[in-house]
């Protein structure tokens, strides 16, 4: 084990968008309290001239090199120059790619990029985008009836950011506030007699008394009663009665992150599939 404070050096290293060995890398230093590490990345390595910038910038930081190269060449090739510099590299995904090549009985295409292309999925997911953008805080109503899943809660409750989160995934999803003195659309009511999810967000009020004083103050605003510990219990109380009376599950989001939650609710959504007449699947 290594006990002092030397920063170290990561390489994340992709002929893509390096979203996914990023993904990994974050992963697993997450497993590592205070680790003082300086991550570099290298994206769209496809070209002799790309590979020799990175050799450069690996031999000027040496440290672990993290790879999701999909040409057999291009990846001995750094691997040779990672080497070289005294870097070590890690193919991130090789060893899930051997697996599933035995599994299905086909060789793996080595192609750039494949997991971004411009496929129907895409599609669907910007088309859920727009979805998420175009409900936000409950515009348009009448679009309720469309959605894959609505959430709701009080402000402050993560809604907006899990629902675009979800809307990545190609999941249609809905935003209805719960504003004290509003009565949420019809729309909303008649969505969940035709079948769809509704889902209630809660966090504690201090959680959320925190949250809407640093927003206050961001805003330079000082909206009465927005932030005030006893309107936001009161608050809180209201929209669980409120959940309980449409039968809602409800999802705690104090100490999830969106991520954490987002997979709560397709859990949900999947399971809500699973038991409706279509049986149709998500995401």
């Amino acid at each position: 084990m290594i006990a002092d404070n030397k920063t170290r050096d990561i390489h994340v290293v992709s002929d893509s968008t390096g979203d996914t060995a990023s993904a990994v890398v974050r992963a697993a230093l997450a497993r590592f309290s205070q680790a003082p590490v300086t991550i570099h990345h290298s994206v769209f390595v496809r070209s002799e001239a790309d590979l020799a910038d990175t050799a450069a910038r690996i031999a000027a930081a040496p440290g672990l090199v993290f790879h999701t190269l999909a040409d057999p060449d291009d990846r001995a090739e750094l691997e040779r120059l990672a080497m070289h510099a005294g870097a070590q590299p890690i193919p991130v995904l090789e060893g899930h790619v051997a697996a599933l090549a035995r599994y299905l009985g086909q060789d793996p295409r080595a192609e750039a990029g494949l997991q971004h292309r411009v496929t129907d999925s895409y599609f669907e997911r910007i088309s859920a985008l727009d979805f998420a953008m175009a409900n936000d805080d409950g515009v348009e109503g009448a679009r309720f009836l469309n959605a894959d899943v609505i959430l709701t809660g009080v402000s402050r409750t993560s809604k907006t950011p899990t629902c675009i989160y979800l809307a990545y995934r190609g999941i249609r999803a809905a935003n209805l506030p719960l504003v004290p003195g509003r009565t949420p659309p019809p729309s909303f009511e008649r969505a969940i007699e035709n079948g769809v999810l509704a889902v209630g967000l809660v966090a504690s009020p201090a959680r959320l008394a925190q949250v809407r004083r640093q927003r206050l103050e961001a805003l330079g605003d000082r909206a009465p009663g927005y932030a005030e510990p006893e309107q936001i219990r009161d608050e809180v109380s209201q929209s669980r009665l409120f959940f309980a009376r449409h039968a809602l599950p409800v999802i705690d989001v104090t100490r999830r992150s969106i991520e954490e939650t987002a997979a709560e609710v397709q859990a949900l959504l999947r399971a809500h599939r699973e038991a409706s007449p279509t049986g149709s699947s998500t995401p």
